[in-house]
């Protein structure tokens, strides 16, 4: 099967292309010169010509809390009109299998945990990355309506928790809570900071998966995507508080300083754990535990920051 995946060189996308699995599908990588995925045109004529049998669509402007607030319109309309060209496209090109990576964000601010895909347009978003979120909703609607129009085509939404781990970004003004963490917690060890501030109380709670069992799923719903739900939460079922990463880090970097608490930052929902129910019904569960996957994102910061 020759298979179209978005975004090749972003995080999810480059731990997908280099998962060790033993397989026989061809993957078209297009870099986003080649791909322009805000050009409507641009896309309907790359898929004209190559003719995917399976699209990925794992591309996507991509932040933290701080990120996505200084920068809303460029998260709303540049994610949007990436998931709605593709899969426009896709679907007059005559696609039939498009795998769509979303965003637990979609679910409502104050929905109650865990999070199960019905619980999609059921209330308000948080507005931290509401930009982006409302984004990822339009695409996963699309998706829906595609099937619901005509049911040869199995368009479906993949929904993660929060993933981190190879080829994440440490950068602290655009990277997710993990990476950010680790870079903030080894720059105090290195400077022999006594503490660390964390936004807010701490006790806010989120689930991560390492991207490569994220990668491991993808690869499974391939090879079951005719029984996969048409939209499908991807987690551990547990997560841990805010507190509790930032001490998890700290054990494996080495720090031995303590950490204050910032009550005038955001700190976004108090909780995000998405429903597993599916997923397990499915019949797929994440490797890594937390311990190696932070230690495997360690080494690989370590490793970029020494070249």
């Amino acid at each position: 099967m020759k298979i179209l995946l978005t975004g090749s060189k972003g995080m999810v996308g480059r731990n997908i292309v280099e998962y060790p699995i033993v397989t026989n599908h061809e993957f078209l990588l297009p870099t986003s010169r080649e791909l322009n995925l805000l050009d409507t045109l641009s896309v309907q004529d790359y898929i004209n010509t190559n003719k995917p049998d399976m699209v990925i669509h794992a591309a996507g402007v991509v932040g933290g809390i701080q990120a996505n607030m200084a920068q809303p319109v460029r998260f709303l309309v540049d994610n949007m009109y990436m998931g709605l060209n593709i899969l426009t496209a896709s679907k007059e090109c005559g696609v039939k299998s498009f795998m769509n990576l979303s965003s637990s964000c979609m679910y409502p601010r104050d929905a109650k945990n865990p999070l199960s895909e019905e619980l999609i347009l059921k209330g308000e978003l948080e507005p931290t990355n509401e930009g982006y979120a409302i984004a990822k909703v339009a695409s996963t609607r699309l998706c829906e309506y595609i099937n619901r129009e005509d049911e040869s085509f199995l368009y479906k939404t993949v929904i993660p928790c929060n993933l981190y781990g190879k080829y994440d970004k440490f950068d602290p003004e655009h990277s997710h809570m993990i990476p950010a963490v680790i870079r903030k917690i080894d720059d105090a060890k290195n400077e022999n900071r006594d503490s660390i501030d964390i936004w807010g109380d701490g006790l806010a709670k989120r689930e991560f998966m390492y991207a490569a069992d994220f990668a491991d799923f993808v690869y499974y719903a391939i090879g079951h995507f005719e029984t996969m739900p048409q939209n499908i939460n991807v987690g551990l079922g547990h997560d841990y508080s805010i507190n509790e990463y930032y001490q998890k880090v700290a054990d494996i970097v080495g720090y031995q300083g303590s950490f204050t608490h910032d009550l005038s930052r955001p700190t976004g929902m108090q909780q995000k754990l998405i429903d597993n129910t599916k997923l397990k019904e499915f019949g797929w569960q994440y490797i890594t535990t937390l311990e190696k996957g932070i230690q495997k994102t360690y080494d690989y910061f370590l490793g970029k920051a020494s070249k």
